[in-house]
């Protein structure tokens, strides 16, 4: 998960280094600059980071007064890179060795939950504003692909995904913004992303549905579904043959799903699903675990807004607090990690 309760940057690196594809952490407990909304605003006309109470606030005039200096300042992709002042840890991940990984991960808010979760002065969300809507895709779009380029400087294989907690939303009547016109609009913006096109979200899914989606890679919350639905069988199985990769959210990170289950427990469970997708779609239990990824199931974090963590500019050290609980869940839960990975290698002889 991209999202860590960690208040030390060097102790939260260092476990996301430990893992086969590592990524850059996103810790909001450090500061609100490292909310994955505020980062993905950083440039976005008429917006404005409230630290005090924070908020995002858009302001229309605002956004409309700033279409005209923003429109030249689109053709230098600069502009779009994430600064240090919205994420230290993303400056400090690059610094880092990645060249021995054979993958190296990012990540970047989605338009469909960024646009729910932005709203003007009435309340009103951001994506129901056709106009604001539009440029909206168009530069997290950009954003993502340029955080893919400064990756790749890195590690080859680099790749962002896209957090898309919204899309659990799409399908509620109440929603006004619907499954039909989300995966519509969903197509052009993904035609335009360099790269893996990948998605994650830990929400409710409906795996045919995000496997529609034109994507390569898919991330989702395993853990919740408990039961694979044999009629996600021909959805699963028609993505992984097309060269699909899914990326199994298997380990829980809450502390009391996690206090009941072992590597062999979460190990009976995946290999479980993948059963149900075999048996009724035809597909090799091993050609499943070889284009899988696992993963925790969703990102543990709590009590967002402490502050404590500092980029000491003499020393490059990062200082922050010490371990709290949500913090030793996490490390448990990527100890388990390892520990299935290692099982499911000697089960498919990966």
């Amino acid at each position: 998960m991209g999202i860590m309760p960690h208040t030390n940057v060097t102790q939260a690196l260092k476990l996301a280094l430990s893992l086969d594809i590592p990524f850059w952490p996103q810790l909001p407990n450090t500061s609100f600059y490292e909310d994955m909304y505020v980062q993905a605003s950083e440039g976005f006309p008429g917006i404005t980071v409230d630290l005090e109470n924070k908020k995002l606030h858009f302001d229309r005039a605002k956004f409309d007064e700033g279409l005209g200096d923003y429109s030249t300042r689109m053709s230098d992709l600069r502009n779009f890179e994430l600064s240090r002042d919205y994420s230290v840890v993303f400056h400090r991940f690059l610094q880092e060795d990645l060249t021995r990984y054979t993958a190296i991960r990012g990540q970047c808010i989605g338009p469909v939950s960024f646009g729910f979760r932005v709203t003007d002065a009435d309340n009103k969300p951001i994506i129901y504003d056709d106009s604001v809507r539009s440029l909206m895709f168009d530069f997290l779009q950009r954003k993502i692909n340029v955080q893919r380029r400064q990756m790749r400087e890195k590690n080859a294989n680099a790749f962002v995904w896209l957090d898309e907690p919204g899309l659990g939303w799409v399908f509620s009547g109440l929603s006004g913004y619907s499954d039909v016109q989300a995966k519509r609009e969903y197509k052009d913006f993904m035609d335009g992303l360099e790269g893996i096109k990948a998605l994650h979200l830990c929400a409710n899914v409906n795996l045919p549905y995000l496997l529609g989606m034109g994507i390569d890679l898919l991330s989702f919350d395993a853990y919740q579904i408990e039961i694979m639905p044999r009629g996600y069988a021909d959805a699963v199985a028609g993505f992984i043959r097309k060269g699909g990769i899914i990326s199994w959210g298997i380990i829980p990170t809450d502390s009391v799903s996690l206090g009941r289950e072992t590597p062999e427990t979460l190990f009976r469970l995946l290999t479980g699903y993948w059963e149900v997708v075999s048996q009724n779609a035809g597909l090799a239990m091993k050609e499943i675990a070889g284009q899988a990824l696992i993963a925790p199931a969703r990102c543990c974090l709590k009590n967002i807004g402490k502050v404590g963590a500092r980029d000491d500019s003499s020393t490059g050290k990062i200082s922050g607090n010490g371990a709290t609980s949500e913090e030793r869940v996490v490390e448990k839960a990527f100890g388990y990690l390892k520990e299935l990975s290692g099982l499911l290698r000697d089960k498919y002889g990966l």
